[in-house]
């Protein structure tokens, strides 16, 4: 079964500091869904054509069926209720290949 990833970047954080709230949630409801963080804050990044050399979050799941369910989760829901005013990203899920 192929795995499922969120993978976010994140074009305009005015104070990162505003995400800790929603940065705790999140990655406890990451854990309970069994959720692998692969790259994320502080990591490098080198952009190219239209890319943004901002922040970029990759989370691995077990399947994309599981990806999809930790996004709906009501405590992710609850985390996404803490992100701050000024923000912005691009979130999505995707399946990997086999």
């Amino acid at each position: 079964m192929p795995k499922g990833y969120w993978v976010s970047v994140y074009p305009t954080i005015e104070d990162p500091d505003r995400l800790d709230d929603y940065n705790k949630l999140a990655g406890r409801a990451v854990a309970a869904m069994g959720g692998r963080v692969l790259a994320s804050i502080g990591g490098r990044v080198e952009a190219h054509e239209a890319g943004i050399p901002e922040r970029v979050v990759v989370i691995e799941f077990d399947s994309f069926e599981l990806a999809v369910a930790a996004r709906a989760s009501a405590s992710y829901q609850e985390a996404l209720a803490e992100l701050p005013e000024g923000f912005e990203r691009d979130f999505r899920v995707v399946e990997g290949l086999g």
